[in-house]
C-alpha cells in the first residue's frame, strides 16, 4: 500500500494509487448548501489534502472521483473557477512577507483570468481578479483559503506586527463580502481561531464547523476509517511487532487516537502519525517529532498558567471558541492546536474536561515542557525512563539521585519563581510517570495531604517535600501524620522520602529515605 506521507495533493494522490480515506460525501454536503465555512483543526491533520480536493471537486474533475462518495452524489459536474490561496511554507517576520505571499497568489490568477493589474493594495487586485473570474466564467466563484492564520501565529508576542497583519488580512479577506454575489462557495482552514473575529469581520456569514458534529471527521481518520482502509497494514504491523491484531489496533488508540472536536462524537486518529507508524512499521512519536510550536509555552508563562492543570482542565463552549483573549488564558490555544482535547461533557452544566488525546501528544509535549522549564535540553525523555525504572525495581536512592542530579542542572538557570518552576517541574516529571506507576499528588489522609504518593505491584514510595526547610522535617511530617497508615494492611514494601527543595540554590540540596 502507498502511504501519502507529506503528500497534500488530490491529483497526485489518485492519479499515482496512494491510499485515500474518502471524505467526499461531506464535501458535497458543504458544497450543496454553498456559503463561508471555516474550520480550525490541528497541524498535519489533512487540512491542506481537504483543499485540494475541494479545489478539484469544484474545478469539475469528475474523473478523479471515480470510485468515491461524491461520483454517486454529484449530477451536474460543474466546473466554476477556483481561486486558492495557501499561506503555509513560509516564517511571516514583517508585512512584506506576506504581501509578497498575496502578491505570488494574485499574479498566478491574473494571468489565468486576463487581468491587467491597476493597483498597488492586494485588496483591490483581488476584487479585480474576483470580477474576471466571474464575467469570463458567468459562474459563480469559489474560493479556498488554506492556513488563514499563519502570519497571525508567527507574530504572537509582537503585538505591533501582529496588528499589521490582521489589518492587512481584514483588508483582503473582506473582499469576499463586498463580492458575495459574485462568490458561489468560501472554505477557510487554519490551526487556530485566533483572530477569526477580527479578520473576518466582514463576513458575518461565515459558518464555522469546527466543532460541529456532522462535520468532526471531515479531517483526521476515524475507527470506522482504520478499519476500513488499513485493516492490511495493520496486519503487517502486528507481525513486524510480535503483537496480535486485536492488540495493535489497542495499541494504535492508546498512541493517536482520541480527539474530539464536538463532544459526544467518536474519536479520531491523527492522520500524520498512523500513516507514518505504517510506513516505518514502528510506533514512534511521529506528529510531536515535527516540532512544538514555542508560542505555546510563551503564552502559557505570560498568562502564569498553572500547568498541573494540564491533565485534567475545565471549560466551557465559550472558552474553546475564544479567539482573542490567547494572553489571558491558553485553553482556547492549546485545545485548537491539538494539545488537549475533549474527554467529557456534562450536558447539566455544560462543563467539558479537557485532557491529553493520547500517549504520542503527553510524552511529546510534556517533555517539551520539562526541557522548557528546567532549560535541559533533550534530557526529559531519557529522565523518566530511568526514574520508572528504578521505582519499579524498588531503587529510591537512584531516583533520588537522577532527580537531585537533574535539578543540580539547573542551579541558577532557572528564571523568575524557582519554587513554582520546581513544583511544575516536578508534577510534569510525575505526569510522564504516571504511564507505568500510579501516581498521585496532594493524597488526602485522615490527618493531612501527602505531597506525593507513587505505587507498584511491589512497592509504595511517600514522598513529602520542604521548600527551604529540612529532609529531616519532612520525614517527621510522614510519621507524625501517619501518611503511611493507609498501608498497614498492604503487603508491598513501603518507602519513605523526605525533600528539600532550597530556592536560593535553586535545587534539591538534601533528601533521605526510611523503610
Amino acid at each position: 500500500m502507498l502511504y501519502p506521507i507529506g503528500i497534500q495533493d488530490f491529483e497526485k494522490i489518485r492519479k499515482d494509487g496512494f491510499v485515500y480515506v474518502d471524505k467526499t460525501d461531506l464535501v458535497y454536503k458543504m458544497a450543496l448548501k454553498g456559503g463561508y465555512y471555516f474550520l480550525s483543526r490541528p497541524r498535519r491533520f489533512g487540512k491542506s489534502l481537504l483543499v485540494s480536493t475541494m479545489e478539484a471537486y469544484f474545478s469539475g474533475r469528475k474523473e478523479l472521483f471515480d470510485g468515491l462518495a461524491v461520483a454517486g452524489l454529484e449530477k451536474d459536474w460543474i466546473q466554476y473557477p477556483v481561486l486558492r490561496f495557501d499561506l503555509s511554507g513560509k516564517q511571516y517576520k514583517s508585512i512584506s512577507d506576506l504581501t509578497e505571499t498575496l502578491f505570488q497568489h494574485l499574479v498566478k490568477l491574473e494571468g489565468r483570468y486576463g487581468v491587467k493589474p491597476q493597483f498597488e493594495s492586494p485588496e483591490a487586485r483581488f476584487k479585480d481578479v474576483i470580477d474576471a473570474a466571474y464575467t469570463k466564467t458567468g459562474s459563480g466563484v469559489v474560493i479556498l483559503i488554506d492556513e488563514y492564520d499563519k502570519p497571525v501565529v508567527d507574530s504572537l508576542g509582537d503585538d505591533k506586527l501582529n496588528e499589521s497583519f490582521r489589518s492587512l488580512l481584514q483588508g483582503f479577506y473582506s473582499v469576499m463580502k463586498a463580492k458575495d454575489a459574485c462568490i458561489k462557495f468560501g472554505f477557510l482552514t487554519g490551526v487556530t481561531k485566533i483572530g477569526k473575529l477580527s479578520v473576518f469581520s466582514g463576513l458575518n456569514n461565515l459558518k464555522d464547523i469546527s466543532m460541529d458534529a456532522r462535520y468532526t471527521d471531515i479531517c483526521g481518520i476515524s475507527e470506522k476509517d482504520l478499519k476500513k482502509y488499513f485493516d492490511e497494514s495493520v496486519k503487517e504491523l502486528a507481525e513486524a511487532n510480535g503483537l496480535t491484531r486485536e492488540g495493535t489496533y489497542d495499541k494504535l488508540a492508546e498512541m493517536y487516537d482520541g480527539y474530539h472536536f464536538c463532544e459526544d462524537t467518536e474519536g479520531l486518529y491523527n492522520p500524520f502519525s498512523l500513516l507514518n507508524t505504517f510506513d516505518s512499521l514502528k510506533f514512534k512519536e511521529y506528529w510531536v517529532e515535527t516540532g512544538t510550536p514555542s508560542f505555546l509555552v510563551e503564552v502559557m508563562k505570560q498568562t502564569d498558567y498553572d500547568v498541573t492543570s494540564l491533565a485534567s482542565e475545565q471549560a466551557d463552549s465559550s472558552l474553546l471558541t475564544e479567539i482573542n483573549a490567547i494572553y489571558n488564558n491558553p485553553i482556547p490555544l492549546l485545545y485548537q492546536s491539538g494539545y488537549l482535547t475533549i474527554k467529557e461533557y456534562n450536558k447539566v452544566s455544560g462543563i467539558y474536561t479537557l485532557g491529553f488525546p493520547n500517549l504520542e501528544v503527553k510524552h511529546g509535549f510534556l517533555t517539551f515542557l520539562l526541557n522548557y522549564y528546567t532549560t535541559a535540553r533533550g534530557s526529559g525523555s531519557l529522565l523518566i525512563r530511568q526514574m520508572s525504572n528504578d521505582l519499579l525495581s524498588g531503587r529510591p536512592g537512584d531516583f533520588m539521585k537522577r532527580m537531585e542530579a537533574f535539578f543540580a542542572k539547573q542551579n541558577y538557570q532557572i528564571q523568575g519563581d524557582a519554587e513554582k518552576d520546581f513544583q511544575y517541574a516536578m508534577s510534569i516529571i510525575l505526569e510522564l510517570l504516571s504511564d507505568s506507576l500510579s501516581i498521585r499528588t496532594e493524597g488526602s489522609t485522615s490527618d493531612g495531604r501527602i505531597d506525593i504518593l507513587a505505587g507498584t505491584q511491589r512497592f509504595v514510595y511517600i514522598i513529602e517535600i520542604k521548600i527551604n526547610d529540612t529532609a529531616e522535617s519532612a520525614l517527621r511530617q510522614i510519621e507524625d501524620k501517619s501518611y503511611a497508615r493507609q498501608f498497614a494492611d498492604d503487603k508491598r514494601k513501603i518507602f519513605k522520602i523526605g525533600v528539600r527543595f532550597s530556592t536560593e540554590h535553586r535545587c534539591i540540596d538534601d533528601w533521605k529515605v526510611a523503610e
